[in-house]
């Protein structure tokens, strides 16, 4: 998988002349995306091809009768920052490994080990995680039930590195721009899901047995792509707490793999597509006005 997605990743920053919205002024660049590391670039190491053995494996796909029409309704959606040819390009820059590969075995073993040895803590925890999600639809009317834990999740990682006090309410420039990004994470997210239609572990697994069902395919994960794209984002507004938000950007998409609902190459292609994505959102000039606007905010209160 590494080798596909630095081929990926190096033609689309060739590429994103084509796609992208050139010519705009723009704040600097973006940082570089941190390598692979940890068990990622281990597995990732692994043949992720099909084993004639395990073919009949390859047609196991997640089911038809378990898809969300919301879920799907999200795809369609039209992006605020992304343009719909970036959007249709990242459906298709990426692919899971094969269900019969030595690496999707290894990371079934993996998560299996995982679930031996998950401590009630650890799970206490990832269900927590699990239960943060910022959805558009709850956002665009006021009096929706959801509406304010809505914008609580929607601060999640900053309350998580910085404090209480960092909330949408303190930080109204932040929220607009963190809410368009978020919208376009969601497009990305089910795109690519149901673009791919990966199965979830336990799909393929019978002896995995997830803390929560999900219904939606695997790949990539949603969870992860929110953890990361908000990261990078606030690693770029707030630079010297870059490794804090990475951090737990990681902690957010390996709670899915303690709770057995996420391969690794999940978590993986989910960070990548999020650096990816705030690459192509960095040349929108609608992106940035929000993130001078959020910029300024930053620093008014940092200064």
């Amino acid at each position: 998988m590494n080798k596909l997605f630095s081929f990926i990743f190096f033609y689309f920053l060739g590429f994103y002349a084509v796609i992208g919205q050139s010519g705009n002024a723009y704040v600097g660049s973006i940082h570089p995306m941190e390598p692979i590391d940890s068990h990622y670039k281990e597995l990732s190491l692994l043949n992720n091809i099909e084993r004639e053995e395990f073919k009949w494996m390859d047609s196991i796909s997640f089911p038809a009768e378990l898809y969300l029409d919301n879920a799907i309704l999200l795809a369609m959606s039209e992006p605020s920052y992304l343009t719909n040819d970036q959007v249709e390009y990242l459906k298709k820059s990426v692919r899971f490994p094969a269900n019969s590969s030595e690496q999707t075995r290894a990371e079934l073993d993996f998560l299996l080990d995982i679930q031996n040895n998950r401590t009630n803590s650890q799970s206490k925890r990832v269900m927590e995680i699990g239960d943060v999600g910022y959805w558009p639809n709850a956002n665009y009317l006021k009096d929706h039930l959801y509406y304010s834990k809505n914008l609580e999740h929607l601060f999640f990682e900053s309350r998580e590195v910085l404090g209480e006090s960092y909330h949408a309410g303190n930080y109204p420039k932040t929220s607009a721009l963190l809410e368009n990004i978020m919208i376009d994470m969601r497009i990305i997210e089910f795109a690519i899901k149901f673009h791919l239609l990966r199965a979830r572990p336990y799909q393929l697994e019978p002896k995995l047995k997830p803390l929560k069902e999900i219904k939606s395919p695997s790949f990539a994960s949603g969870h992860t792509l929110w953890a990361y794209i908000q990261a990078y984002t606030f690693a770029e507004l707030i630079p010297s707490k870059r490794k804090e938000f990475l951090e737990l950007a990681y902690e957010i998409g390996y709670s899915r793999e303690i709770m057995g609902v996420h391969y690794p190459s999940d978590e993986e292609a989910a960070r990548q597509i999020a650096h990816r994505m705030l690459y192509l959102m960095w040349h929108s000039s609608e992106f940035q006005q929000d993130f001078r606007a959020a910029q300024q905010e930053w620093q008014s209160r940092l200064d």
